[in-house]
This record gives structure tokens, C-alpha cells and sequence, in this order.
């Protein structure tokens, strides 16, 4: 038995050879190069802001703004500080963001369905609607929906007389809806609502399991409705008799007062022009992954379906549609933020949104331009993730469990 020689050995490869040192030293290279990159632009933008004697920091936000904003979801005066406006911004990109997912989903999920109807009719406005509404340019139609519909209609003076009052009025001046104001023991009311809706949820996941037990389906809709319903009414009635001596809930209606409308819920009509045409145009593109989906369903689905005797619209809602969920999500979270992000464009009709308010008046006025352009920026990254944390989650909920 001979021992092996050493000289016989094959040499080990020299580092410089050796794939993962040479995978580490790049990534290393380029986590310096971008260090100090990003050193290079915050040292010659500090440099030139000294140089034109321009004060960094954010103790900017505590000084008085001295502006006026169109629509203050909270308290809000020329004497509020920067930071309060920055925050009745961001609300108000909250809100149109909000409103216009929900408004969006809602209608984009008819047309889809309705780009797939076997009536001839509908099939075809369905595919009119979502070829029109996709390839104009959505600054053109918030233009369209702002000044050529909204503008144009009778201003308050020439609708109503003085002292009238309006329930329910459209304008030039935007839409009137009653305010409501809460009294005494209205937080029943409240609390009635919550009960509703946890009480829709779990009765829904005990409706599924009874259903995938005995086969026997259970009215949810019907009895989540009559929920949502009774459960604050009962609450109502409940603050009524405990508030002997004041309602619990009124509503204050506008009024015209001289040349203008005083009181009520107002709407302005920047905020109603947005609104539809971030609903509009992006509804247009989730039609389209809703009908994406739904064909990515086996057509085998739906007459195994029928061979049960099961009804269309049950099928479309009970087989088809949560198959379908699992391709409609993940390019629906996409819609989702491209709505949040281009309600940046509201600055075009002077909404008061994050954009309109803090990244324009409140940087012309500070000058300071990388505090407010890095806050604008920051909220509206943190308000991208969270969408798609959320989505990401909901996905994992709907994604089929193979076994």
C-alpha cells in the first residue's frame, strides 16, 4: 500500500479564480460605488443649498403655512403649520385613492364580465367602453370630466332661491349631500354597524363550512344585508331612549345664503372630476385582467357546473370566479398602485392633494426642495408597500391549497 505524495496533490485555485471571492468582491465594488454615489449628491446638494444660503433640516414643518386648501378633512386655518398641511394632503390623496380603488374594482369587475356575455349588446358596449376609456390619456379625460361636464352646469344662484334648502343639489360649484351630526349616545350606532359586519364575516366562514359539509348553501348576502341594516337601527333606537331629550343622530342640509351655498356635506368638484376619471380609466384595464381571467378558467368548470344544474350567475360567482382570483390578483395589485400614483395628476385641476398642497405651495413658499420632495416621495413608497403587503397577503389566501 503506497501513501499518496503531496507533490502529486493538485494545487488549490487561487483566490482570484475562486467564483464566490470574486462574486463577494464585486458585490462589494458596487456597494461602494453606490455609497459613495449617493454621498457625491447629498454633499453637493447640501454645498449649493449653503451657498445660496438655503437652511436644510425639517424645522420648517412647525412654521406657519399662511395658505388657504380647498378641503380640509381636518381642522385646517392660514395660521396651521406646514405639517398640518402636509397631513390634510395626504388625506386627501387617501381619500381619492380609497374611493377610486373601490369605485374601479366595482365597475371594472362588470365590464369584464360583461366582455364575456352572450348577449351581442353588451358584449360589444363592454369592449366600446374599455377601448376608448384605455387609450386616452388620463390627464385628457380628468380635462374632459372637469371642464367640459362639471364646469358648465348651472351655478347655485341660478338653481335656488335665497333661503332654500337643498337635500341633495349638483352644481358648478360641486355636489350638496346631508352632514350628518351625532348627539348623545350615537356611538350605538356605531358600535351596531361593527357588530354587522363582524357578524357578516364569521357568519360567511361558518356558511362555507356548512356548505362543503351538507352541500346546503345559506343566504349570506341576504342576512349580512339585513344585518348591516337592523344592527345600527337597533342601536339607533337604543340611543333614543337613553337621550330622552335630543336626537341621536341629525343632519344638517345647505342652504343658500346670499350667493352661495352655507352648510351641508360639500363636495367639491375637483374631487368628483378625479374621482371618475381614475374610476373610469383604470376600471378599462381591470376589465380586461377580470376577463383574462375568468378565460384562464377551464370551460370543463363551467359544464360540470351546468351538468349539476347549477344556475350562471352561481356558477360566475361560486366556481369560476374564485379560480380565477388566483391570475386577477397579482396584475390587479398593479391597477391598484398606478391609481394611488397617478393621483399625483389632481395638481392639473388644483385638488388638494399631497402633490398639489406640499410638493407645490408649500415648496415655492419654504424653497425647501429635498426635505419635501424626500416626505412626498417616502409616503408615497410607504403607501406602495403597504398596498402590495396587503394584496401579496390576500393572494396567499385565494391561491388554490394542492393536496
Amino acid at each position: 500500500m503506497t501513501t499518496p505524495n503531496v507533490a502529486d496533490q493538485p494545487a488549490k485555485a487561487s483566490m482570484l479564480y475562486d467564483p464566490r471571492v470574486r462574486s463577494m468582491a464585486y458585490q462589494g465594488l458596487a456597494l461602494i460605488a453606490i455609497i459613495w454615489f449617493g454621498y457625491f449628491i447629498w454633499d453637493n446638494a447640501t454645498t449649493n443649498m449653503e451657498n445660496r444660503g438655503i437652511k436644510t433640516g425639517f424645522d420648517f414643518l412647525w412654521n406657519r403655512a399662511g395658505f388657504d386648501i380647498i378641503q380640509t378633512p381636518v381642522e385646517y386655518t392660514q395660521d396651521s403649520s406646514y405639517g398640518r398641511s402636509f397631513l390634510v394632503g395626504l388625506i386627501n390623496t387617501l381619500i381619492v385613492a380609497g374611493l377610486g380603488v373601490i369605485v374601479a374594482t366595482i365597475l371594472g369587475f362588470v365590464i369584464g364580465v360583461a366582455r364575456l356575455s352572450n348577449n351581442y349588446v353588451i358584449r360589444k358596449l363592454a369592449t366600446v367602453y374599455i377601448e376608448i376609456f384605455r387609450n386616452i390619456p388620463l390627464l385628457l379625460q380628468i380635462f374632459f370630466w372637469y371642464h367640459a361636464v362639471l364646469k358648465p352646469l348651472p351655478s347655485p344662484r341660478s338653481l335656488y332661491e335665497k333661503g332654500e334648502v337643498i337635500a341633495f343639489g349638483i352644481n358648478n360649484r360641486g355636489a350638496y349631500l346631508p352632514e350628518p351630526i351625532f348627539g348623545d349616545y350615537s356611538f350605538l350606532i356605531l358600535l351596531g354597524l361593527i357588530a354587522a359586519f363582524l357578524g357578516s364575516y364569521f357568519l360567511g366562514k361558518w356558511a362555507k363550512k356548512r356548505q362543503e359539509m351538507t352541500g346546503m348553501p345559506f343566504p349570506v348576502f341576504l342576512c349580512s344585508f339585513g344585518m348591516i341594516i337592523g344592527l345600527p337601527f337597533i342601536g339607533w333606537l337604543m340611543a333614543m331612549v337613553l337621550a330622552s331629550e335630543s336626537a341621536p343622530l341629525t343632519f344638517s342640509y345647505a342652504e343658500m345664503a346670499g350667493f352661495q351655498l352655507k352648510g351641508g356635506l360639500p363636495i367639491i368638484p375637483e374631487l368628483v372630476a378625479l374621482l371618475i376619471a381614475l374610476a373610469v380609466y383604470t376600471a378599462a384595464f381591470i376589465a380586461e385582467i377580470v376577463r383574462a381571467g375568468i378565460q384562464s378558467v377551464s370551460h370543463g368548470q363551467t359544464e360540470a357546473a351546468h351538468a349539476l344544474g347549477i344556475r350562471n350567475g352561481v356558477t360566475l360567482r361560486l366556481v369560476i370566479i374564485p379560480q380565477a382570483l388566483r391570475v386577477i390578483i397579482p396584475p390587479l395589485t398593479s391597477q391598484y398602485l398606478n391609481l394611488t400614483k397617478n393621483s399625483s395628476l389632481a395638481t392639473a385641476i388644483a385638488y388638494p392633494d399631497l402633490v398639489s398642497v406640499f410638493a407645490g405651495t408649500a415648496l415655492n413658499q419654504t424653497g425647501q426642495a429635498v426635505e419635501i420632495i424626500s416626505l412626498t416621495m417616502a409616503v408615497y413608497l410607504l403607501v406602495s408597500l403597504t398596498t402590495s403587503v396587503f394584496m401579496n397577503w390576500y393572494n396567499s389566501k385565494m391561491s388554490l391549497v394542492e393536496r
